[in-house]
């Protein structure tokens, strides 16, 4: 299996900055893209930014300029550095990874979500 474990989250008052982290553990052969996402009460999961693993990134237009995703995939890990928060920002942050794991008998595809981070904007 494949887990993935956010940190970073918290309060930071409007334009402030922080940096979420997202590691990916298990016995991973290999992680293709990871992302992350984030949802408000009432409404849908939303794309935040991806990354590829060759580095290729895509960013919801709300945060394009303010937001930065990285990884380091010897450490297969995936960062969000956001600058410039907002208000509208304040959700929890979800990680997301695709891949191939080994279930010590074949591998296979896996699909994994991390639990989730808060991050609230306000003064």
């Amino acid at each position: 299996q494949v887990q993935l474990v956010e940190s970073g989250g918290g309060l930071v008052q409007p334009g402030g900055s922080l940096r979420l982290s997202c590691a990916a553990s298990g016995s991973i052969f290999s992680i293709n893209a990871m992302g992350w996402y984030r949802q408000t009460p009432g409404k849908q999961r939303e794309l935040v930014a991806r990354i590829t693993s060759g580095g290729s990134t895509n960013y919801a237009d709300s945060v394009k300029a303010r937001f930065t995703i990285s990884r380091d995939n010897a450490k297969n890990t995936v960062y969000l550095q956001m600058n410039s928060l907002e208000p509208e920002d304040t959700a929890v942050y979800y990680c997301n990874a695709d891949g191939t794991y080994n279930t010590g008998i074949r591998w296979k595809l896996f699909n994994a979500w991390g639990q989730g981070t808060l991050l609230t904007v306000s003064s």
